[in-house]
């Protein structure tokens, strides 16, 4: 399990393969850090690390991602450089400072507005059509493995707002129009909606 809240930024050192994939990450977590098997969230995907070496800035870690995961995240369009969300996975007694977060994206959105605001950021994002019931008005929801409010809905379609320190500490800030990202819709609405088909 995981927080959204994102404490590196990684970036994509390698990719090799063609149905499965594995991935080499370079972060800043000390390799001392990093348990083999370990899970860490990229860009909102849950990913297990594979390999691990340690580097003069930090660490390189390899991970490796199954055809489907490539297949319903943006994680299969990813080019060399590509800078990456990371958080690994909560301990018990960590603070829960954003929500619940599984690391498993429920479908890939798009920014479709963008508005610049001093330092401060709005996006509106498209949802695909059966997430929509998901989210709601001041309702969390993830995004590139990010922890967010929901402003406002309307249909199809949610907005944030993002303060200054989230866009300078992960992605979210070198965002545009047209861009794709991981959706991820609360834990909490998900079974909810889940127990309503099954009392009926």
């Amino acid at each position: 399990m995981f927080t959204g809240i994102v404490t590196a930024k990684g970036r994509l050192e390698s990719a090799t393969g063609t149905g499965d994939r594995r991935f080499t990450v370079a972060s800043s977590y000390p390799v001392e850090t990093i348990d083999l098997g370990a899970s860490i969230c990229h860009a909102g995907v849950c990913l297990t690390v594979v390999s691990k070496q340690a580097t003069a800035s930090g660490s390189v870690f390899e991970v490796e991602v199954s055809p489907e995961t490539l297949a319903r995240t943006t994680l299969g369009a990813w080019q060399l450089g590509e800078e990456i969300n990371l958080e690994k996975s909560l301990r018990l007694g960590d603070e829960m400072g954003g929500h619940l977060v599984t690391g498993h994206v429920d479908g890939v959105g798009e920014i479709v507005d963008r508005e610049d605001n001093g330092d401060w950021l709005s996006f509106r994002v498209k949802a695909p059509e059966q997430l929509s019931r998901f989210i709601a008005e001041k309702g969390s929801i993830a995004v590139d493995g990010v922890s967010l409010t929901v402003n406002s809905v309307a249909e199809d379609r949610f907005e944030l707002m993002i303060i200054p320190h989230t866009a300078e500490v992960t992605t979210l800030g070198s965002l545009q129009i047209g861009a794709r990202v991981n959706l991820e819709v609360d834990l909490m609405a998900r079974y909810a909606a889940r127990l309503m088909q099954v009392d009926r």
